[in-house]
């Protein structure tokens, strides 16, 4: 009879870290929401639009070298991660969080206040109702996984195309096929992390670097998500 409650102790103890790893995945990701919003905000409390709008006019070549900036952050954040220390990783995540805000600054010169906040809560509940269904959902999700990366690739390349046609249906088109994709995106990295959870220790060194990017690639879904809706729904001033 000894060896039941052992392995009752020992199935809650898995129970126990697999929580423990995935309520850091969701605070770190919380965190980095948390900076980008505070940071994209801020600058209205100190200056005015036009004097924001001048500002980002004036270096214009500077906004743009963030934005490269910031996808090359990203890139090298997933190539090292294996090779720096958590903490680094972590502040690094963060880091971009706050380059991230910046960045998104002007879309409250583009879209009204009001928009961008109610937006955000559709956006949110959108996000945490996609999240719990790749918890919950027995379905395999990682035979989607090609098929999701194909499909951002193209909406990629879409994009690209409609900077040159400037075409407002197709801009219209790509939004709502951001939607669906992040939708599914969500799901499926919600899912992979779950798993993983099944089988790492949150507090070792590789547990940290791995809830670290497990909230970046949560925090990217979010934003995208957020973005392509507010395209759709978001009121110009």
């Amino acid at each position: 009879m000894e060896p039941i409650p052992v392995m009752q102790d020992s199935y809650a103890g898995e129970q126990d870290t697999a929580r423990t790893f995935i309520l850091k995945v969701y605070i770190w990701m919380a965190a980095g929401l948390f900076i980008t919003a505070a940071t994209s905000i801020a600058p209205f409390l100190l200056f005015s639009e036009s004097q924001i709008m001048n500002m980002i006019a004036d270096n214009i070549f500077v906004f743009y070298g963030l934005l490269i900036f910031e996808f090359l952050i990203v890139l090298g954040l997933s190539y090292a991660i294996n090779k720096i220390p958590a903490i680094l990783g972590l502040a690094i995540f963060l880091f971009y969080s706050f380059l991230n805000g910046v960045t998104l600054t002007p879309i409250f010169l583009i879209y009204t206040g009001a928009s961008v906040f109610s937006t955000f809560l559709i956006c949110a509940m959108m996000f945490g109702g996609t999240s719990i269904l790749g918890f919950i959902t027995k379905m395999d999700l990682t035979k989607f996984g090609a098929y999701l990366t194909m499909a951002l690739i193209g909406l990629i390349v879409a994009m690209v195309v409609n900077l040159f046609l400037n075409s407002s249906f197709m801009t219209w088109i790509i939004s709502l096929i951001g939607v669906i994709l992040f939708v599914g995106l969500t799901a499926y990295d919600t899912q992979k992390i779950k798993k993983m959870a099944g089988f790492i220790d949150a507090s070792s060194e590789d547990g940290k670097k791995a809830s670290i990017m497990g909230a970046l690639t949560l925090y990217l879904d979010f934003i995208n998500l957020f973005l392509f809706l507010l395209r759709l729904l978001g009121r110009r001033n």
